[in-house]
């Protein structure tokens, strides 16, 4: 081969390589959240915060903005959308109130050429990227615990999430099902305690007695310590209560534990799973193949494991792990 035949062969080959792996320093990521009312979501934003904060000191994209509605609204969240396709923003990282509601504002944004990367609240739209832990099975799993540690069974209570939201939805789902396989287990009472401590024990507060003895609480995370909360305030024998990995639970966990042997199970969607959606957006910017669908596993608490993670949660924060860019990387490669 000629000199000059290496040469363009080596050009050749750098366009290629070009075409695969584009450059991102200019571009622009948004994300849309819809909600930020409780501990989860003030650790999920802080954890995009971060992650974006360095991508742009570090040179990997222009811009990392993060934007709440104030109104947990799919048609606020829609206008949001909206509006950051008119500000130019190349990718859009979404945590929806709807996984069908805002559709239409995805669709336009894909249609648009911005690429749309949906996490914890997915959207169902085909154009978006849609990243989420298996709800449905984190649902059914505290059943099964509690069959383990009540094989008798008795009566439970369920306090859900934000009504509407896509997690809402699977998390009870998932319950349901368990409750289907565990039939000497029934749910007695159902409250929305919006993920948020103060709403979840003012909701059980107002159920309670109504209710007859209640040997287990399933939640969907940051509604145990409300829900203890409102045993104790009405004299009632605390049940079994599955947590959902925020510091308040935590605490109340070991602090039970110390004083009676308590024990029980605490399970969530860690907060970072902002962070992957960051990277997998800046992913898809570059030219990466990624799978629309991408699943992470839930970060389980058990006895075992409680003093240990409750020594790096942050007061009033969330258990919580960081995805980097590798680790973005890899849980691509493992979906292909």
């Amino acid at each position: 081969m000629t000199i000059s035949k290496m040469l363009l062969s080596a050009a050749g080959l750098a366009m290629i390589a070009g075409l695969a792996q584009a450059d991102t320093s200019g571009k622009r990521i948004a994300l849309s959240n819809n909600y930020a009312g409780n501990s989860w979501r003030q650790a999920m934003l802080q954890s995009f915060e971060d992650t974006g904060k360095q991508a742009v000191a570090d040179g990997a994209v222009a811009a990392a903005d993060a934007y709440t509605t104030s109104e947990n609204q799919a048609t606020e969240q829609a206008a949001q959308i909206q509006n950051m396709i008119l500000q130019g923003y190349d990718a859009i990282v979404l945590n929806a109130a709807s996984p069908t509601a805002l559709n239409g504002a995805v669709k336009e944004a894909c249609d648009a050429g911005v690429t749309v990367v949906s996490f914890d609240g997915i959207v169902t739209e085909p154009c978006a990227w849609r990243i989420a832990v298996d709800f449905a099975a984190m649902g059914k799993e505290e059943v099964d615990y509690l069959a383990t540690r009540l094989p008798d069974g008795g009566n439970l209570l369920e306090i859900r999430g934000l009504a509407g939201v896509f997690v809402d939805d699977e998390i009870s789902k998932g319950i349901h099902e368990g409750v289907a396989e565990h039939s000497q287990f029934e749910i007695v009472g159902s409250v929305h305690g919006d993920w948020a401590q103060d709403v979840a024990q003012k909701a059980v507060a107002g159920i309670l007695p109504s209710l007859p003895d209640i040997v287990g609480v399933v939640t969907q995370g940051g509604d145990g310590y409300g829900a203890a909360q409102a045993f104790k305030a009405a004299d009632r024998p605390t049940p079994l209560i599955v947590l959902g990995n925020r510091q308040d639970e935590l605490q109340w966990w070991a602090d039970q534990r110390d004083a009676n042997g308590y024990e029980t199970l605490s399970l969530s969607i860690a907060p970072g799973v902002a962070s992957l959606a960051f990277w997998v957006a800046q992913q898809v910017l570059e030219g990466a193949e990624v799978p629309k669908d991408l699943t992470v596993p839930f970060l389980k608490i058990t006895q075992d494991t409680l003093d240990a993670s409750l020594a790096t949660t942050p007061e009033g924060s969330v258990a919580n792990v960081s995805y980097s860019l590798e680790d973005a990387k890899q849980v691509i490669a493992d979906a292909k």
